[in-house]
């Protein structure tokens, strides 16, 4: 059974001027004063966590993974001016390589005074001074991921060595063993067990409106297993989101990320995603265990913020919905939503409301792809930047930085040898580099991180993109920046590249911390030359030999 729901913009915004209405006899409070940005690794109470010690690093425990295409350069001792000691850093212990400190964070998720919704699948982070102060160590036999697009269907066995998928899942055609090395993916899920592709093509026949990679192009897939639903999305130029908690089943993004596609932990539950409003223009559910109809529905308003004004909420459902009386009530909620049905076959509390969408129907017109990518979208306009009149420019400008300093790493760095294919934008702005990315052919795609109090314009242009605070290395100090790098060092896989852009001042820092957790720092030159007041840090991850 599946329901497909269209966000209507005509209707919805009739339904804004009836809201609209029904405020006016008792006008709103004056509006806040402009929110202060700041920037830093934070818990969800807004407290910045920097108590990692930074420390010198043996180095027979670190196996060279070059990527034989390194060029040192000598740091001049006119800027060799370390100013803080180090102390050792250690590895982290073997039980700790699927440690993720905001989601097993067992003393706040036995606080809880409720489960029955979820809660403990959301993000408790620890307080500070609990985080993680250690090098965590790789799978045993850990190997060199197998290169996009091989991977979408099979994988390295050692680097992500669990197999109760397949065990639970076998027969549902999402995962099975290939020999003893390898893991296979034949393409099948739970609601598709035939594969993805002939999925893709039942709802294109059910709506012909939904042309993969034309009006649809960033998709959230909601309880994605191993992901094979974006996965085979990528084929049709539309990029996927996938999402699970992590559950009993709780490698299944590890099998996401390791295949090449994107994804992160994250559930519905009591709190918003990580999302913007209007992002997506197509979600999915297939079978994802959600029970939509709960509170009133209050789960589907969470759909109906971030899904844009025009998009698709495609539902397969599962059995219990197939019962007269719960399909009925789930209609009634959509159309309470003013969805229409098309055809039958944050981190906040969530909220009983409905997301207003622009008057002036921004929310709506956003360009087919690949045409958006470089159009400066009409939501640009709804921005609070300091330059009205010049937006459009200034968007255009980024783009155009961006892909000279992408082509520079192309020439000079040989970014098209590395096999780039999951990567992260630590400070995106309007997506430039994600942008470039596409344009010089590489075949990756990029997470765009975006502090809360920015504009949320990458969603709308075609890449990927979620909010969170992360720091910026211009807040200074050693226990800001080696927070924030020990962090970096905790998601990057082994044989990654880091490449750090920054003033001269902290290069000397950041090397020190850098080889204290046996990265190999080489610090370059910009485009501007050698008496330019900045530097670009290019770092490799090397394995470790726990």
């Amino acid at each position: 059974m599946k329901l497909l729901g269209f966000r209507d913009p005509v209707i919805s915004n009739v339904q804004q001027s009836v809201l609209a209405s029904k405020t006016a006899l008792n006008p709103p409070p004056p509006p806040p004063p402009p929110e202060i940005k700041s920037y830093g690794i934070v818990d969800e109470n807004g407290t910045m966590s920097d108590e990692f010690e930074i420390g010198e690093f043996d180095p027979d425990l670190v196996e060279d993974w070059g990527s034989g295409t390194e060029i040192e350069t000598e740091t001049s001792k006119e800027y060799a001016r370390s100013t803080f000691r180090v102390k050792k850093f250690g590895l982290c212990d073997q039980t700790m390589r699927e440690y993720v400190p905001c989601l097993d964070n067992m003393e706040a998720i036995k606080s809880l005074k409720s489960t029955m919704n979820g809660e403990r699948f959301e993000r408790h982070c620890p307080e500070k001074g609990k985080g993680l102060n250690c090098l965590v160590p790789p799978p045993k036999g850990y190997r060199p991921p197998i290169p996009w697009p091989k991977s979408r269907d099979e994988i390295w066995f050692s680097n992500v060595p669990h197999s109760r998928l397949v065990d639970d899942k076998g027969g549902q055609n999402w995962i099975s063993r290939k020999g003893k090395d390898k893991f296979k993916f034949p393409g099948g899920g739970t609601q598709f067990i035939h594969g993805a592709d002939q999925y893709l093509d039942q709802m294109s026949k059910m709506v012909p409106e939904i042309t993969f990679g034309h009006h649809i192009r960033v998709a959230l897939d909601v309880g994605c297993g191993v992901a094979s639903f974006g996965a085979y999305l990528l084929s049709r130029n539309v990029i996927t989101m996938s999402v699970a908690p992590k559950d009993v089943h709780e490698n299944q993004i590890q099998f996401a990320l390791e295949r090449g596609v994107p994804a992160m932990v994250a559930a519905f539950a009591t709190r918003r995603l990580l999302y913007p409003s209007q992002a997506f223009d197509l979600i999915h559910c297939s079978r994802c265990r959600i029970n939509w109809t709960r509170d009133d529905g209050i789960l589907l308003l969470e759909v109906n913020r971030m899904l844009r004004a025009g998009g698709y909420f495609a539902w397969a459902a599962q059995p219990v919905y197939k019962h007269k009386q719960a399909l009925e009530e789930m209609l009634n909620l959509t159309t309470r939503l003013c969805w229409n049905l098309v055809k039958k076959e944050g981190y906040v509390d969530l909220k009983a409301c409905i997301s207003r969408l622009p008057e002036n129907g921004y929310g709506a017109n956003v360009a087919p792809w690949p045409a958006r990518l470089q159009i400066p979208p009409d939501r640009l306009q709804s921005i609070h930047i300091d330059s009205y009149v010049a937006r459009k420019e200034l968007f255009k400008a980024e783009s155009k930085y961006w892909n000279e300093i992408v082509a520079s790493y192309v020439r000079s760095l040989h970014w098209k040898k590395f096999n780039l294919r999951n990567v992260m934008d630590m400070r995106a702005s309007f997506g430039g580099f994600a942008s470039a990315l596409i344009d010089n052919q590489l075949d990756a795609w990029v997470l765009n991180v975006v502090p809360v109090s920015v504009n949320h314009l990458i969603l709308t242009r075609g890449p990927m993109t979620f909010c969170m605070q992360l720091a910026s290395f211009k807040l200074r100090g050693k226990d800001v920046m080696s927070t924030i790098m020990l962090e970096m060092d905790w998601i990057l896989r082994p044989g990654a590249q880091v490449y750090i852009y920054d003033s001269l001042d902290v290069m000397d820092e950041l090397q020190n911390i850098a080889k204290a957790m046996g990265w190999h720092p080489a610090l370059r030159y910009t485009s501007e030359g050698p008496h330019a007041s900045y530097r670009v840090l290019a770092c490799d991850k090397r394995l470790l030999r726990s």
